[in-house]
């Protein structure tokens, strides 16, 4: 199943791989990449709208590089905590914070350090920076208290992490009970051979990763997800070199998803069931 580790991969170096990738996109966005980048990228293909997108500084917005439009699954109540899960250059968090506005919180997480310091410089400039908070932090280890997050935007992040459990499992850990997952992601037509699953370029273009489209509902309520529901499909890769590879053997595009955490744990809904002595 693509939601595992195949024994071979070199996490290491698949990581390192992820990094070096991603540090180049946050210093040169334009120095081209299996996948598109950029204000045009996200407007004509993942249907943001581009007279806002405009408002933001463009050291947030030339690096974007998600896969899908997280903000399109579903709103963001004014006053909330959101939580943007690799947040990259801040395209998505920006958006975040305005969207929950002064009383809220928009807090970014990323393994990248040109990516978190393009993140930080953008919300300075955007007049954002006492809504915004960016740490330092892997999906699979979030730097975040448990049950303190009322959002989680991923966009284009489950695909790049060999272990997608762990990283759903943190993603639910982190969210308040009734809180909820608004997720972009990679999804394959079909399983990927084992060599192509162990090729770290692959991973860093988004699509070694991506797990197989019917296997993503799954995912998500072994999780402990509820109210699962495919929202939106992005064909992401269109006009790419990973479309001109692929093309006619294996169909790869982006889904958004809504999930939602069951508004009481597991523990207490087993308790209410439990027969009286």
């Amino acid at each position: 199943m693509s939601a595992s580790t195949p024994i071979d991969l070199d996490v290491e170096r698949l990581q390192e791989r992820v990094r070096a990738t991603y540090d180049r996109v946050a210093r040169a966005p334009a120095s081209g990449f299996h996948f598109r980048t950029g204000i045009d990228y996200a407007v004509e293909v993942l249907r943001y709208e581009r007279e806002e997108l405009r408002t933001l500084p463009a050291r947030s917005t030339a690096p974007f590089a998600g896969v899908g439009n997280p903000f399109r699954i579903g709103p963001l109540d004014p006053g909330a905590v959101v939580l943007d899960h690799a947040c990259g250059a801040g395209m998505d968090l920006l958006l975040a914070a305005r969207r929950v506005g002064p009383t809220g919180r928009a807090i970014g997480v990323d393994l990248t350090p040109a990516m978190r310091a393009c993140a930080a410089e953008a919300a300075v400039e955007a007049g954002l920076d006492s809504i915004v908070e960016i740490r330092e932090g892997s999906f699979e280890d979030l730097p975040i208290e448990d049950a303190t997050v009322d959002y989680v935007i991923s966009n284009g992040v489950l695909n790049l992490a060999p272990d997608k459990g762990r990283v759903l499992d943190e993603v639910a850990r982190v969210l308040k009970p009734g809180g909820r997952l608004y997720l972009a992601d990679v999804v394959v037509s079909r399983e990927l051979a084992p060599v192509a699953r162990c090729n770290a370029e692959l991973w860093a273009a988004c699509v070694a990763g991506a797990v197989v489209a019917h296997d993503l509902p799954a995912l998500l309520a072994g999780a402990g997800f509820e109210a699962v529901r495919c929202v939106e499909r992005f064909d992401c890769f269109k006009g790419t070199a990973v479309e001109r590879k692929l093309f006619g053997r294996l169909d790869v595009y982006a889904v958004t998803y809504f999930a939602a955490k069951p508004a009481a744990s597991a523990r207490r809904r087993a308790a209410r069931h439990q027969p009286q002595v």
